[in-house]
C-alpha cells in the first residue's frame, strides 16, 4: 500500500471559528500534512494546527495584515495560486474564500471541503458591501472587485475534482455558482468537550463574531426591549455600535477561551442565533450542552436545530419577531428537555465527522492508498 503525501489549503490562520475546527480534524487525520494558507498569525489557533508546518503567502508581509487582512481581499486570488503544490497525491483545501482556487499539479487529486462559496461577492455582498457599510470611495470601486472575484470564483471550480459541503444549505450554493455536485457531511461538534448541564443562570447567550451579517443588533435589540440579561461573547468591527445600542442587561465578553464559552453555554437559558448561516457550529455547541436554541428560521440552522423540540425558529428577521420567539420560549420552557437536546447534537459528534471524511478521501484516492 502506498504512503500518500497530503497538503492541507486553508484560507487564514487567524482564529478558531468553524473552518478552523474542521482543519482540526484534517490535521488529525493527517499529522504530516503541511498547511498553506494566506497568512497566519502565530498563536492565534489550536496546538493541533499550530503544529503543523505552516506556509504562507506575501500577503503574511503586507501592512498591518493582522487586523486589517480582509482589506486585501482583492490580492487573494493570485496569493493562494503563488503556491507550488507539486509532489503531493492528495490536496485536501477547506475553503470559505479562495483556497479552493489553488493550483493542483497534474496526478493530484484535489478535494475541497467547502464552507461557503465566497459569500462577500454572492448572498451577503450587501451585508458586507452595502452603502451604509462603506465611504463614497470604496462605493466606487469595490463593485469593479467583487465582480473579478465572482468570475475568478467561478473560472477556478474546475480545479476541484472532490466537493464536499458543510450542509445542503451550502451544498445548494455550489451547484447554483459552480455548477458542481457536492456530498453533504455536516461539519462536527465536539460533544465529548461540551458536557450535558441542566442548570440555569437566566441569561440569554449570543456567541458570535460581531459583524453586521451575524445580527447581533437583533439580540441586542430584543434583550433590552424584554428587559432581559444577555451575554455576548466574541469580537468584530460592530462592537462600539452595539455597545451603544445595548442596555445596562447586555454584557460584552470579547475573546474567551474554550474553557469560559463552555461555562457560558452550560449556564444560559437559550443561545440566541440572529444571523443567516451557512451552517453554524455555535448552536450544536450550545445543544450539545443541553441548551434550546433560538434561530432565525433560514440557512444552515434549519439542518441544525428541530423547531419545537431543540430550539424555536422566528421567521422575519426583526426585533419584534426575535422579541415574541423569546417570550414564547420562557412560556413554553417545559417542552425542551436538556437530555434529548444533546442526544441530537450527537448526530453531528467529531467522530462521526472523522469517520465520514475518512471514508469520502479512501474512497476518492482508491484503496492502493494509506495515510
Amino acid at each position: 500500500m502506498k504512503t500518500m503525501h497530503v497538503a492541507l489549503v486553508h484560507d487564514w490562520l487567524t482564529g478558531m471559528r468553524g473552518g478552523e475546527k474542521v482543519l482540526e480534524v484534517f490535521c488529525e487525520m493527517f499529522p504530516d500534512a503541511p498547511i498553506y494558507t494566506l497568512l497566519h498569525i502565530k498563536g492565534s489557533v489550536s496546538q493541533i494546527i499550530e503544529r503543523h508546518r505552516i506556509e504562507t503567502t506575501f500577503v503574511q508581509r503586507l501592512p498591518k495584515v493582522a487586523t486589517k487582512y480582509r482589506n486585501y481581499l482583492p490580492l487573494f486570488p493570485t496569493a493562494i495560486e503563488s503556491f507550488n503544490l507539486a509532489g503531493y497525491d492528495l490536496v485536501l483545501s477547506s475553503s470559505h474564500c479562495v483556497a479552493k482556487g489553488i493550483i493542483p499539479h497534474a496526478g493530484t487529486t484535489h478535494i475541497s471541503y467547502v464552507h461557503t462559496p465566497m459569500r462577500y461577492v454572492y448572498e451577503m455582498y450587501d451585508q458586507y458591501f452595502g452603502p451604509q457599510h462603506m465611504g463614497r470611495l470604496k462605493r466606487a470601486i469595490i463593485p469593479f472587485f467583487a465582480n473579478y472575484l465572482r468570475m475568478w470564483d467561478v473560472a477556478t471550480a474546475g480545479r476541484v475534482d472532490h466537493y464536499i459541503a458543510n450542509s445542503e444549505n451550502v451544498r445548494r450554493r455550489i451547484q447554483r455558482h459552480y455548477r458542481r455536485d457536492a456530498a453533504v457531511i455536516w461539519a462536527p461538534v465536539d460533544s465529548q468537550r461540551l458536557k450535558l448541564s441542566e442548570k440555569s443562570d437566566d441569561y440569554y447567550l449570543v456567541v458570535s463574531a460581531l459583524a453586521p451579517y451575524k445580527r447581533v443588533d437583533l439580540a441586542v435589540a430584543a434583550a433590552a426591549r424584554l428587559g432581559r440579561r444577555l451575554v455576548v461573547v466574541g469580537t468584530g468591527p460592530e462592537r462600539a455600535s452595539l455597545e451603544k445600542l445595548a442596555g445596562p442587561n447586555v454584557e460584552f465578553l470579547g475573546w474567551q477561551s474554550d474553557d469560559q464559552v463552555r461555562d457560558w453555554y452550560a449556564g444560559c437559558r437559550a443561545l440566541l442565533f440572529p444571523g443567516e448561516e451557512d451552517f453554524g457550529i455555535v448552536p450544536l455547541e450550545a445543544q450539545a450542552c443541553g441548551k434550546p436554541v433560538i434561530a432565525f428560521g433560514r440557512g444552515g440552522a434549519l439542518e441544525t436545530v428541530v423547531d419545537g423540540e431543540t430550539g424555536l425558529f422566528f421567521a422575519d428577521q426583526t426585533t419584534d419577531a426575535l422579541a415574541a420567539t423569546m417570550t414564547r420560549l420562557e412560556k413554553e420552557s417545559g417542552r425542551f428537555v436538556p437530555a434529548k437536546i444533546r442526544e441530537h447534537a450527537m448526530k453531528f459528534d467529531r467522530a462521526v465527522f472523522k469517520q465520514r471524511m475518512t471514508e469520502f478521501v479512501q474512497k476518492a484516492m482508491g484503496a492502493q492508498w494509506s495515510a
